[in-house]
C-alpha cells in the first residue's frame, strides 16, 4: 500500500500537558512539531530545550518543521536530539544541499518546505538530497488557517517530480487540512498530511485520525 501518513500539530494541543497530548496520538504516524522564531513568521512556539523533552517522552517520532532564519546553524541540532526528521524552509537556508546531508549525518530525515508563493521547480533537483518536501497549504505561522487551493497545482508538479525520481520522498502538506481538504490534497499527489485541530478539535484524537487516513487513502492519486 502506498504512503498515507497522518501527522497531528502540537500547535493545537493543550501546551499545558504536552505529554499527555502526545500519548492522544500514539496512533499517528508522527507527531508534527510547529519550532517558530518570531523572526521568520511572526509567531513564537518551541525551542530546543522543550523539544528534547518532547523526544523524551513521546510515543511516536517527532517530525519537525522549522520556521525559523538560519537553520543552516540551528536545524542539525534537533536532529542531534534524536527527532526522526527535520524541516527547513528553502527561503530561510543559505545552503540546502550542505544542510540536508547534515541532517541525514545526525540521523534525522531531511525536509524541505516551500511557503505557498514560493515557486517549487527550483529545488526540484534537489530530492535526491531530501527525504521528504513540504508544501505549505496556507501561510506560515499560525494555525486554524483555511486551505490555499491555489497551492494544488504546484502540489501536482511536485508529486509528478517525485514520482519521475523513484518515488522514495515523501510530499508533505500542512495547513488547513480537514476531512474535506485532505482529500483534495490526496488527489493532487500529496502522501503525508499534517492536521491540528482536524485532529486536537474533536472529541477523540485517535477516532479523528483513522477517519483522516482513510479518507486519503480513498482519494490518492
Amino acid at each position: 500500500m502506498s504512503r498515507c501518513d497522518i501527522h497531528p500539530s502540537i500547535l493545537s494541543a493543550d501546551f499545558s500537558h504536552l505529554a499527555e497530548e502526545l500519548q492522544r496520538i500514539s496512533g499517528a504516524d508522527a507527531a508534527h512539531v510547529d519550532v517558530m522564531d518570531n523572526h521568520f513568521v511572526p509567531n513564537l512556539t518551541l525551542g530546543l530545550p522543550a523539544v528534547e523533552r518532547l523526544q523524551a517522552v513521546s510515543p511516536i517520532p517527532l517530525d519537525l518543521h522549522l520556521m525559523i532564519d538560519d537553520p543552516d546553524r540551528w536545524a542539525p541540532a534537533y536532529a542531534e536530539a534524536g527527532c526522526a526528521s527535520v524541516t527547513f524552509h528553502a527561503e530561510a537556508a543559505a545552503a540546502p544541499v550542505k544542510l540536508a546531508r547534515e541532517l541525514r549525518a545526525a540521523g534525522a530525515k531531511a525536509g524541505l518546505a516551500v511557503r505557498p508563493a514560493t515557486p517549487v521547480e527550483p529545488y526540484l533537483d534537489l530530492l535526491a538530497e531530501l527525504d521528504m518536501l513540504l508544501i505549505m497549504t496556507v501561510e506560515p505561522g499560525f494555525g486554524g488557517q483555511k486551505f490555499l487551493d491555489v497551492t494544488l497545482p504546484k502540489l501536482r508538479r511536485a508529486a509528478a517530480a517525485v514520482k519521475d525520481h523513484g518515488g522514495t520522498v515523501a510530499l508533505q502538506v500542512d495547513g488547513g487540512i480537514t476531512e474535506e481538504t485532505i482529500a483534495r490534497a490526496a488527489e493532487a499527489g500529496a502522501d503525508t498530511f499534517v492536521a491540528g485541530s482536524a485532529v486536537y478539535g474533536q472529541d477523540d484524537p485517535a477516532v479523528a485520525i483513522e477517519a483522516l487516513r482513510r479518507t486519503a487513502r480513498e482519494h490518492r492519486a
